[in-house]
């Protein structure tokens, strides 16, 4: 009997780590937009967000935006010539943490912000 409880006991907590582990990797995060952002993936020329807005430069107002998921779905399609992103899918949601992560760094003063796409 008392084998029983351990191995159910065993059996609950690798279920749990499963669990957690794949909540992880389907979990938006700042760090998977900054790695989407710089990822030529996204589109179909060699291209990444990093190639127009180096470092994020040009994009520091960009999360004040109300609909910036249609923004960065434009500059996928147009200047990547990738495919849309679903609003609410990970990777969008990454993308968008990401960009308004940028408003609250503070850039070095006096460069003029290049404009994006």
């Amino acid at each position: 009997m008392r084998t029983m409880g351990i191995s159910a006991i065993a059996v609950f907590a690798a279920w749990t780590m499963v669990t957690v582990v794949f909540a992880m990797q389907h979990e938006a995060t700042v760090d998977k937009g900054k790695v989407l952002f710089n990822d030529t993936k996204l589109g179909t020329n060699g291209k990444s967000c990093n190639d127009c807005h180096r470092d994020g430069t040009g994009l520091e107002k960009a999360g004040l935006k109300n609909d910036l998921e249609a923004t960065v779905n434009t500059c996928i399609k147009k200047a990547l010539n990738g495919k849309a992103l679903k609003k609410n899918s990970v990777e969008m949601q990454s993308l968008v943490m990401y960009i308004k992560s940028l408003g609250s760094e503070k850039k070095p003063a006096g460069k003029k912000a290049p404009v994006g796409c």
